[in-house]
């Protein structure tokens, strides 16, 4: 009878530090969430002040992973044939097909020119950019709406002087961070 005691206390005591083990790792594991957490916050404050000198200077791309039109209907496209590039007082905006041929050799059309008015609010408490500028092009003019998060990803949406709308749908780079390929020049 009294192995059998034994047998029970031991079972029952080794049980024990068992969930104590189980509830500091538990803790341990509620702490690294919320270091995560500051972690990624910090990170994102980061970027933020960071986006907001870049979209100040004038120099970036926003490379398209898809394009949207007026319908809402998203396609997924290729981002070195798809982008807005910004640098300094010039722009382009470009698409692109990797099935077929366009005017500007890359399946699209590239339009490219001087930029207008420019203005760039920045909400620190969302960390949301919102740019907005107007291009120049040889094909027209068009009013360009920028809105870039925290975390790089932006959408721009472009309307001219008809009806309509197009929307890239991408992330924001550097210029030399870039990986775009500019097609001919359109008309």
């Amino acid at each position: 009878m009294k192995p059998n005691i034994r047998y029970i206390s031991s079972t029952l005591l080794l049980f024990g530090l068992l969930m104590v083990s189980a509830e500091s790792k538990a803790q341990d594991a509620k702490l690294d969430r919320r270091e995560k957490k500051e972690i990624r916050k910090a990170q994102l404050t980061r970027n933020f002040y960071l986006i907001d000198s870049l979209l100040n200077a004038r120099k970036f791309v926003l490379e398209a992973n898809y394009l949207r039109n007026r319908y809402g209907d998203r396609i997924p496209v290729t981002s070195a044939i798809n982008f807005i590039r910004i640098d300094k007082a010039k722009g382009i905006l470009q698409t692109g097909s990797d099935y077929s041929l366009g005017y500007n050799g890359v399946g699209g059309v590239t339009a490219e020119g001087n930029l207008g008015k420019w203005s760039v609010h920045s909400d620190a408490k969302r960390m949301v950019h919102t740019l907005r500028f107007s291009i120049l092009t040889n094909l027209g003019n068009y009013d360009v709406v920028m809105i870039v998060r925290a975390d790089a990803h932006a959408t721009a949406t472009i309307t001219g002087l008809g009806p309509g709308s197009l929307t890239w749908e991408g992330y924001l780079v550097t210029l030399s961070n870039s990986r775009i390929y500019k097609g001919h020049n359109s008309i």
